[in-house]
Formats: structure tokens, sequence, C-alpha cells
């Protein structure tokens, strides 16, 4: 994990406890913590509270820390314990996706979100950055990369609170029993105990005991991306679907209406499309997996405005799995990303059609 460039000294440490000293050691850590207390919580939005109170319990707490062990354990030990205080205060400690609340439908949605089901939300690579070394320590389990990817998150957030940060610590940041122990409370016994009822569960969804490595897309994938978002702005039904497999399945939280296999999406956005005039793709990325932000609008008259965001699972050169966060959390989310909440025509020809490669964002012919 990325570490301060600049560690205050054990003696500085035990005669200062000013602010500077505090944000020395705080501040290169922000993101790390932020990405912590987002798969415990499954929410950006909550993972931001979170590092915040994290810092105002930190800086409270400063003169207790008296710089014999790591600074950064400290930190993970205050931010678990915000998170697992957030969980006991929720009406639901869990976030899910569509498919984990109920069967596949064939029916066309009324539009009507569930308000009373708290929504697992995307993660924008942008928050990601300068934050993790991809090649795991001997102990943990899953990279950082791995970590973050949506369908992970999802079955994570099935634990309950105290397993969901036993497994963080053990199988994502390498963290022995004994660390865990320490920062948890508790025997080491009852730590292996809860770590191996959590690697029960997600053995379920992982029977090799791994997700899939979350890679950059291939040549083959990037030119997908570029079918995908060709297919979106041409409202091209036959296109789109092509790209899927034919077990593929498609969410869009916070509608609790999911479907599964080629036909059945074939179907809802047959009906879906037709209530847009066009959409406009911006191609993003979140959980480090290919991302769309998606904009709609009536007529050719009309301002673009934000529609969803949109996550993609791909394997080899297909579309296994397709998340479309829309509204009334889309707009939300927009800002999340650094995103306007609506193009202008004007704007809209500045950036029409884009496709990923290794070097960024290229143009489509």
């Amino acid at each position: 994990m990325t570490m301060p460039s600049a560690q205050p000294s054990h003696q500085e440490l035990t005669s200062e406890r000013t602010p500077e000293v505090f944000e020395r050691l705080a501040e290169p850590l922000r993101r790390e913590i932020k990405v912590h207390c987002y798969r415990m919580l499954g929410s950006l939005h909550d993972a931001e509270d979170a590092v915040q109170e994290t810092c105002l319990r930190a800086w409270r707490g400063f003169k207790s820390f008296d710089g014999s062990g790591p600074f950064r354990a400290w930190l993970y030990r205050i931010a678990t314990n915000v998170c697992l205080d957030a969980l006991a205060n929720r009406k639901q400690a869990k976030r899910y996706l569509p498919d984990q609340r109920g069967p596949a439908t064939a029916e066309m949605p009324d539009g009507t979100p569930s308000t009373d089901v708290a929504w697992l939300e995307p993660y924008p690579d942008s928050e990601l950055e300068q934050i993790a070394d991809d090649t795991p320590s001997p102990e943990a389990r899953y990279t950082s990369r791995q970590a973050v990817q949506l369908a992970f998150v999802a079955v994570i957030q099935q634990l309950p609170p105290r397993q969901r940060a036993v497994l963080l610590l053990c199988d994502v940041l390498g963290w022995s029993a004994t660390e865990t122990a320490t920062l948890l409370g508790g025997s080491v016994a009852s730590i292996n105990s809860a770590l191996q009822r959590a690697r029960d569960t997600l053995a379920k969804r992982y029977p090799d005991g791994q997700a899939t490595p979350a890679l950059a897309p291939n040549a083959a994938q990037q030119e997908l991306l570029g079918r995908y978002l060709r297919a979106w702005e041409k409202l091209d039904l036959d296109s789109f679907v092509s790209l899927l497999q034919e077990d593929a399945t498609y969410t869009m939280p916070p509608l609790p209406q999911w479907y599964a296999g080629r036909e059945a999406i074939r179907a809802f956005f047959g009906w879906a499309w037709k209530l847009y005039g066009g959409f406009l793709m911006v191609p993003i990325a979140a959980n480090r997996q290919a991302a769309f932000a998606a904009y709609s609008r009536a007529g050719t008259d009309a301002p673009w405005g934000a529609h969803s965001i949109q996550v993609l699972s791909l394997e080899q050169d297909s579309i296994s799995r397709l998340t479309l966060f829309a509204k009334p959390d889309g707009p939300r989310l927009f800002n999340a990303f650094g995103l306007p909440l609506t193009l202008s025509d004007a704007t809209a020809k500045i950036s029409p059609a884009y496709r990923l490669t290794g070097a960024g964002l290229q143009k489509l012919p």
C-alpha cells in the first residue's frame, strides 16, 4: 500500500501533536481509508462520511497515539470501528444489487424504485489512483483491484459486519489474525472462526477461492466497448444484443427488476429505448471495470440530461453483466464522478464517440 513519503520520527510524534504533524500522517492515507470504508459500507457517499468521522476521531485521539506502532494500522482501526458503528445504526447492514433480492423477470418495470432497499453504489476509479500496489502480500487472497470489483463488493455486503471487517483486514489487506484481533478486539481463535465463515460464504460465489482478476481491456474488448457505445448512440438493438453473452444479466438499481439472458434483455431494451430520443455515451471507469456515463434526451432540441452510470463486466469478447445505476441515484452519482448533469449540443460535439485504449480514449471513426 502507498505510504506517506515523509513519516515523522518517533521523537517528533511523542513531542508534537500539532495539526501539521497529523496532516502529514493522515492525508496520504485518506484515499485507501476511503476505499476500505466503501468495501465495508457499499456506498461511495457513506464512505465519504466515514472518512470524515475517522479523521475527526483520529484527531481527537491523536494524543493517545504513542508512535510505538504504525500510524496506518491505528487509523485503520478507527476507520473500521467507524464503519461498524455506522452499520450498527443502519436499518439494514447489507447493500444489494437487484439479482440478490429475487428472481429475474420478463415483465417491464413500472418505473417505481424500491426506496426501502439499500442499493450498492459504484466507485470511481479516479478515487483509486495512487492507493495500492496490485501485488498482494503473501497473506492476502485478493489484490486491491479484485477486491473493488462490483461483484466482489456485492458479495461481501452479504456478510455480517464483523465477518466483513475480518475478511477485508486479513484477505485484502493481508493482516494476520493476531493483528486483526488486536484491532477489532477478541481472541485470535474468534478471528479465525469469523474469517473461515466469511470465506465459506465467498466460496459459494467464487468456488476457486478467487475473484476474477480485473485486467485492462485487451484489443478485442476495446473494440467491443466501441461497438457498445455506438449501439447505444444509434439505438441499434441488434448490435447491442450481439455483444452480450447468452446468459448475460442486466440489473438497474434502484429498480428491483432484473433480466437474465439475451432474449429477456433484448425485450427490455426494445421497450425502453422507445421512450428516449437518443443517448450520448461518455466512457469512464468504475470499480476497475469498463463503464460509461449515459446522457439521454427526449427530442433533438432538448439538452442532454444525466441518465445512468453503467458498469460492464467483460468475459473474453462479450459482456457477461451490465449494471445500470439509474434515477433517482444516477444524477447524484454523476456528481461523484465529476460529471455535469446536463450537456448542450455544442458540448456534446466535442466528444461524440470514443473508445477505451491502453493509452486512454481515442475517437472512433
